[in-house]
């Protein structure tokens, strides 16, 4: 019997991929939107609006959902924080995998496995951490994955940042002291979709296997598309005085042991 999965945000950039890998998977995929509808979303729900979460999940009668879905900014509360309050609480009986980030951590302690508590110094991150706090507290059979940077197949917000500053399209630099773990956006959902079919419950980190800078991971970028790499503007945090996370690792043990997909790292994936 085929299985069906709501992909919430699947017209989104990690949605679509979610979205793709279930149906080459078989799964039966059915993807939301919010402003527009795409080959990978033809299902309108704005999460922020739990009346219009519970009328979507109760029409589609997933087996399982996926929820990527998240605010058109990073200043969007409603959608960051409550929206997956709405979901999980509509997910009630279906098996949900929540999306979080590694947006949680201040940067402080550097590595952080499961266990590792949420100290975030910006808003996003906030909102984030609490929508953690609801998704478990509503579901405790929840898997919530902690990811980090997402790219691979081009349509990385990282990706595109940096051919952008290459291009001159863009103001700004790329951090040589902004560490984080970034992860193949096909590992991520095929980690996610392992997961949807799974009964782990808790925070699991799902990220990539190398520890790499902003401006490093722009390095690997420019070099696999042939761009000029002396192009890529860079900075510091610490130069310009920006309180954001700085070097944040996540650990990735536990995935390695219970997953069958492999997490690649930055070099491996992004080799030209």
């Amino acid at each position: 019997m085929t299985r069906r999965v709501l992909v919430t945000g699947g017209s989104g950039s990690l949605g679509r991929r979610v979205f793709a890998r279930a149906a080459a998977a078989g799964w039966e995929p059915v993807g939301t939107f919010l402003t527009g509808p795409a080959a990978t979303a033809d299902v309108r729900m704005d999460i922020r609006d739990p009346a219009d979460v519970r009328r979507v999940v109760a029409a589609v009668r997933p087996d399982a959902i996926v929820h990527t879905a998240a605010g058109r900014d990073r200043d969007d509360w409603p959608a960051n924080a409550d929206g997956p309050a709405h979901v999980a609480l509509a997910a009630r009986g279906i098996r949900l995998v929540h999306v979080s980030s590694d947006a949680i951590f201040s940067g402080r302690a550097v590595h952080y496995d499961e266990s590792a508590l949420p100290d975030p110094v910006y808003r996003y991150g906030a909102a984030k951490a609490a929508a953690e706090t609801a998704v478990r507290a509503i579901d405790p059979g929840a898997a919530v994955v902690r990811t980090s940077l997402i790219l691979g197949d081009g349509n990385g917000a990282h990706e595109i940042l940096t051919r952008d500053l290459i291009a001159g399209r863009a103001d700004g630099a790329l951090f040589t002291d902004e560490i984080r773990t970034p992860v193949h956006v096909d590992d991520l959902a095929d980690a996610l979709l392992e997961l949807a079919g799974g009964d782990y419950a808790g925070v699991l980190n799902v990220a990539g296997a190398d520890a790499v800078s902003r401006y490093d991971l722009g390095v690997l970028v420019a070099r696999r598309e042939g761009l000029d790499v002396a192009a890529i503007p860079s900075t510091s945090l610490a130069a310009l005085g920006l309180s954001r996370p700085g070097d944040v690792r996540l650990v990735i043990d536990r995935a390695a042991r219970l997953l069958g997909t492999r997490l690649r790292g930055a070099h491996e994936y992004l080799k030209r």
